[in-house]
């Protein structure tokens, strides 16, 4: 099964940026359709950004629309997300997902396959 692994995790300060990578054991495009979701405490995980099974195609939540972007490099076999202009409500876990299934809801987490362990994100002043 695929492996994933997150990293790019740390403290940043509000408005700062923080670039997250997700490690993939095989290649994703035309493989796997690649999502980041979060995790806050006390909160449910909720959908973060996602990529298609192929190609480019992007898509976000409302949240982090204009501010995140996430990118996949079939030649490291990651993804990648680049967050600006952080908020303390960015705070959470982050964890990359892969899912097998070539159409589905993406930003439900029940439509992924496999899941990275996480990395923390802190936004403080």
């Amino acid at each position: 099964q695929v492996q994933l692994a997150e990293s790019g995790g740390g403290l940043v300060q509000v408005g700062g940026s923080l670039r997250l990578s997700c490690a993939v054991s095989e290649r994703t495009d035309g493989n796997y359709a690649m999502g980041w979701f979060r995790q806050a405490p006390g909160k449910e995980r909720e959908f973060v950004a996602a990529i298609a099974w192929t190609g480019s195609h992007t898509f976000y939540a409302d949240s982090v629309k204009g501010r995140f972007a996430m990118s996949r490099d079939d030649a490291q076999n990651t993804v990648s997300l680049q967050m600006t202009s952080l908020k303390f409500e960015d705070t959470a876990v982050y964890y990359c997902a892969a899912s097998a299934t070539r159409w589905a809801n993406r930003q439900n987490p029940a439509t992924y396959d496999f899941w990275g362990q996480g990395t923390q994100v802190t936004v403080s002043s």
